[in-house]
């Protein structure tokens, strides 16, 4: 199959994630609306923040679930949806975390109910915990929706049990991972490369890569080996996107990602970055300004310039291809068809060539 075939079927895959999408919010909007209209404004909010996204881990789905034989594709199509909710859900409280009221440059969940109460004459921290406290109960409700969807996939007990699993698995993963990371942050030291690593493949990898491609492998039927040897490849390409993913909170092109370059530096993310840079000579020079709330943009072009001179960015380069590499290996030899390892070697390159 051509390349361009391959896209054009894929946008048809998603066309039906985005049926099963809209049925969901649809009705559960219209089941709101018998509560309470404050409740039907908040689906409506939350299928906004929902909408627009790349559906990346649908296609994760829908990759391994058609180059596996799988002919369901509503059924498939219920399982990419449910992996969308999560990461919705997951994404919802993870700016509660932050504390961020804006994502993709628009207010976010917590930033639109915020808004809203600063409108009413509300202090702003009053605002800000009701918008918070509002985000929490949208990020709920998306997450026992995916569940809901999960369970709606056309399959026997035992595959449609499994796939519950694999849903249960990302969230309890990502959790732990969260969790990690939350204590990075009052933790006054600098966690080291393999912690950091670690805590990026549970808070990421599993939900984004893992369990979607799993998921699909095993509603189509896949061996164990195969189901194996994807889950493999998702947990080293999903650590290599995030390790790239925090380059590009340094280094990236802020026009291209969408991202500041300011930000991660101004938290103090803990990151591979990072944790090597602390273990130079040159960290001494930086250390005050990482973490530092009002950093400006000559404050991070200093710091930029030490990363590079200590080698910490070619060492998180070489780190995210060492990764991508063991991805590519992971393909081989499981009886994994040549039709799928055809579709998820790009995705390798895209990944690897972000930071290029």
């Amino acid at each position: 199959m051509s390349i361009p075939s391959q896209e054009a079927e894929m946008t048809r895959h998603l066309a039906l994630v985005e049926e099963v999408l809209d049925r969901f919010f649809s009705l559960s909007t219209q089941r709101a609306a018998t509560l309470a209209p404050a409740y039907e404004a908040l689906w409506k909010t939350l299928r906004s923040n929902a909408s627009g996204g790349k559906r990346f881990r649908p296609q994760m789905v829908m990759t391994a679930y058609t180059a596996l034989g799988g002919s369901d594709l509503r059924s498939a199509a219920h399982v990419g949806a449910s992996f969308e909710l999560l990461h919705t859900a997951l994404i919802v409280h993870d700016d509660v975390v932050d504390r961020d009221f804006v994502r993709r440059g628009i207010p976010n969940v917590s930033g639109s109910y915020r808004d809203v109460a600063q409108t009413a004459g509300l202090s702003l921290p009053t605002a800000e915990h009701r918008g918070m406290s509002v985000a929490v109960i949208a990020g709920d409700l998306a997450l026992t929706g995916s569940f809901r969807l999960m369970e709606r996939a056309s399959a026997n007990p035992q595959v449609r049990d499994a796939l519950v699993e694999l849903l249960d698995r990302a969230v309890f993963d990502s959790a732990a991972g969260e969790l990690i990371d939350v204590d990075f942050s009052l933790y006054s030291g600098m966690p080291s490369i393999e912690e950091i690593v670690h805590m990026e493949r549970l808070k990421t990898a599993v939900y984004s890569f893992e369990a979607p491609l799993q998921a699909g492998a095993l509603l189509a039927g896949a061996t164990h080996d195969v189901i194996a040897a994807l889950g493999e490849f998702g947990r080293n390409i999903g650590i290599a996107y995030q390790v790239v993913d925090d380059l590009l909170g340094v280094f990236g092109n802020e026009a291209s990602t969408g991202k500041t370059t300011l930000g991660d530096l101004r938290e103090g993310k803990r990151t591979a970055l990072i944790a090597f840079a602390s273990q130079t000579s040159e960290w001494k020079n930086i250390s005050h300004l990482v973490g530092d709330s009002t950093l400006s943009d000559e404050e991070a072009a200093t710091v930029r310039e030490v990363l590079e001179r200590t080698g910490a960015k070619q060492f998180t380069q070489r780190l995210a291809s060492d990764y991508a590499d063991e991805a590519v290996a992971a393909l081989h030899g499981a009886g994994i068809p040549q039709a799928l390892i055809d579709q998820l070697t790009p995705l390798v390159t895209a990944v690897v060539e972000r930071v290029r």
